[in-house]
C-alpha cells in the first residue's frame, strides 16, 4: 500500500445512475490519486459494476460527473465521451469475464492493446515505412516488458487459450497497462482463483501500482485480498455509497458490518 498519495488522478462527484425506475447508483463520490489502490466492495446488486460501466463509458450516468485528471493536463470531464476515446485519455480496464483473443498468442494479445498509442496508418502499414517498421519494433518492446512483469514472459508465443485460467487474469492486466493508462481498473481480478494465485494477484496489483505511476480501483469479493492490498475502500449497499476510509476503519465500521462483511470482519 503506498504511504503518500500523488496527484489526483480520476474524481467521481454525485454519480447517479438510473434505468427506468431504478436507481443503479445514487449520489456516488470519491476520488483516486497516483499510486493509489482504492476497493469498491459491496453486496451482490449493490451498483459497483454500474460505477465501473459510467466511468469506462459504457453508461452515460443520468447525473453526477467523471473527471479524469491526466499528469500536466488540464482535468477532462468525460460523461458520455465513448470507451475508446477514454482508453485514449489514459484509462484501461479488465472485465469480470475474460475477454482474450484465444487464437492469438499471449505476445499477440498484449500488442493489440498496444494500438491506441501507435499513429501507423494503413497505408504505412502496407509500404512499410520507416515508421511503420519503428512502431512496430517499439510496440513488441514494451508488449515484452509488460509479459515480464506479469510473469508471462516464458509463454509469450503461446495461444492465450492455452494459458491457465490465473495466468489468462495476467495477461489480461498486462493488456490493459499496454494501452499506457494512468488509471487502471480491475472488475473482480480474483474471481475463479485458487489460494495461490490469488496470493500472486495481491503481489502483482502492488507492484503495478507503485511501479507502473497508476491509481488502481478494483471491485473485488476477495476480502482477505481487499485489506491486505487496499489504501482505501469504498463501501456500497442498494446503489448508495455508505461508507468510505482505510482498511482498519472500514473494518471496525458497524453499517460496513452489519451490510456486508458480517462476521468476517472479526476475524
Amino acid at each position: 500500500m503506498s504511504a503518500n498519495k500523488g496527484a489526483k488522478l480520476l474524481e467521481v462527484r454525485g454519480l447517479t445512475m438510473d434505468f427506468g425506475g431504478l436507481r443503479a447508483a445514487d449520489d456516488v463520490s470519491f476520488e483516486l490519486f497516483e499510486g493509489e489502490i482504492v476497493a469498491l466492495i459491496g453486496p451482490n446488486g449493490a451498483g459497483k459494476t454500474t460505477v465501473f460501466n459510467c466511468i469506462t463509458g459504457i453508461y452515460t450516468p443520468t447525473s453526477g460527473d467523471v473527471i479524469m485528471h491526466p499528469p500536466g493536463l488540464a482535468p477532462r470531464r468525460i460523461n458520455g465521451i465513448k470507451a475508446n476515446s477514454i482508453t485514449r485519455l489514459g484509462m484501461a480496464r479488465t472485465f469480470q469475464n475474460i475477454r482474450l483473443f484465444p487464437a492469438m498468442t499471449v505476445l499477440e494479445n498484449v500488442m493489440i492493446g498496444r494500438h491506441c498509442r501507435t499513429s501507423t496508418n494503413i497505408l504505412d502499414a502496407i509500404l512499410r515505412t520507416p515508421r511503420a517498421r519503428r512502431e512496430r519494433r517499439e510496440t513488441i518492446a514494451e508488449s515484452h516488458r509488460l509479459l515480464r512483469k506479469v510473469g508471462l514472459a516464458d509463454l509469450a508465443n503461446e495461444f492465450s487459450a492455452n494459458l491457465s485460467y490465473g495466468a489468462q487474469r495476467r495477461l489480461e492486466i498486462a493488456r490493459a497497462l499496454a494501452t499506457a493508462p494512468f488509471v487502471l481498473l480491475l472488475d473482480e481480478p480474483a474471481a475463479g482463483m485458487n489460494p495461490q494465485e490469488t496470493q500472486e494477484l495481491d503481489e502483482l496489483i502492488v507492484r503495478i501500482g507503485a511501479e507502473e505511476k497508476v491509481a488502481i480501483l478494483l471491485i473485488e469479493h476477495d476480502m482477505k485480498l481487499v485489506m491486505n492490498i487496499s489504501d482505501r475502500i469504498v463501501v456500497m449497499e442498494y446503489g448508495k455509497e455508505i461508507a468510505q476510509g482505510t482498511p482498519r476503519e472500514i473494518k471496525e465500521n458497524p453499517r460496513v458490518i452489519e451490510a456486508y462483511l458480517g462476521e468476517e470482519a472479526h476475524a
